[in-house]
């Protein structure tokens, strides 16, 4: 059995671009694979959270993963700040890391011009912390996004420098994980671009029927097909991919029909969409709810989480400071 690791962003609700596109193949991939899935909430600090939000965030983004089906007896689910194994890696991970291909990397590109006040070393550091995350468990596999590819190729690069230089086989170069089907990706309501939290264009799985079917009737239109089979918009076609994923086939296929023939009325179509939309949405939100309440499973599945995960780390990081003469007295 392979072992996969992924990280969670540790700020932000679920919306339904995260659950299609990777929180439902997180699910399916925790039954064929040895899984690994942490809140990076180390990573966060680059921006300064608050102590307050930093683990309202965490222990937010860990219900509702809880809640979204990842299951802690199948996956390894824990927090990165609880795995001080981590965080040794990253030390001497950053001492075969050079200046040079750091401040090459995209994200330290974009970052430095985003916020030049605070362009503090952690950003320079990411993507090593990020190997730090992916080696101490020696994994095989890591789903990626495009955002992502350089960073991952970066671990690999890593990886297989700590190998060179010790003359050792030690650490696999990681591989991207293939879901083995083309990632769902969800539009915004805004009309452009994917579904996301800083963009303010989400559903997300906490939202209640009220705000789901407000929501729905803001999302951006224009004033109707006036040629029979014309191509959509942008913005509608955005619609019409939403709805083939939640609604069933006849209802999409009733509301492509009305377009094609230019008698649909959008008004009728979001409030189809939205009903569709809380019929998913609302066994999720229950299920926040339930698991928000219990603070006593929310704590054993942290720490079982940490203890599993330590475990592992634990394992790597002996190895290494062996291979680097790291010895007792």
């Amino acid at each position: 059995m392979k072992t996969v690791l992924s990280g969670i962003r540790s700020t932000g609700n679920l919306h339904l671009g995260n659950y299609f596109g990777a929180v439902k193949n997180f699910v399916k991939m925790q039954h064929q694979n040895k899984c690994y899935f942490f809140i990076a909430d180390y990573h966060s600090l680059t921006t300064h959270p608050t102590p307050q939000n930093l683990h309202k965030n965490v222990r937010q983004v860990l219900v509702e993963y809880l809640a979204a089906g990842l299951d802690p007896e199948l996956a390894t689910l824990y927090v990165q700040s609880d795995v001080p194994e981590i965080s040794e890696l990253y030390l001497l991970l950053n001492m075969n890391a050079y200046l040079g291909e750091l401040e090459r990397t995209t994200s330290f590109k974009d970052k430095a011009r985003k916020q030049p006040d605070n362009l503090n070393a952690g950003l320079l550091t990411y993507p090593v912390l990020m190997a730090a995350d992916i080696l101490i468990h020696n994994s095989h596999y890591v789903p990626v996004g495009k955002d992502q590819e350089q960073h991952l190729e970066m671990a690999r690069k890593f990886a297989r420098r700590f190998n060179n230089m010790y003359k050792c086989n030690f650490f696999n170069e990681p591989e991207p994980y293939n879901f083995g089907e083309a990632l769902i990706k969800i539009p915004g309501l805004d009309g452009t671009g994917k579904m996301g939290k800083s963009e303010g264009n989400g559903i997300f799985l906490i939202d209640e029927d009220k705000t789901i079917r407000k929501k729905l009737m803001r999302a951006v239109t224009d004033q109707g097909p006036t040629t029979p089979n014309s191509t959509p918009p942008e913005p509608v076609e955005n619609l019409f991919k939403i709805m083939k994923i939640v609604s069933d086939e006849i209802t999409y296929k009733f509301f492509k029909e009305q377009y094609a023939n230019c008698s649909i009325r959008y008004g009728d179509m979001k409030k189809q969409l939205a009903e569709d939309l809380i019929k998913l949405i609302t066994p999720l939100r229950e299920n926040i709810y339930r698991i928000n309440s219990d603070n006593d499973y929310i704590r054993k599945v942290a720490s079982i989480g940490a203890e599993r995960a330590r475990e592992s780390a634990g394992k790597t990081l002996k190895e290494v400071r062996k291979i680097m003469g790291f010895k007792s007295f």
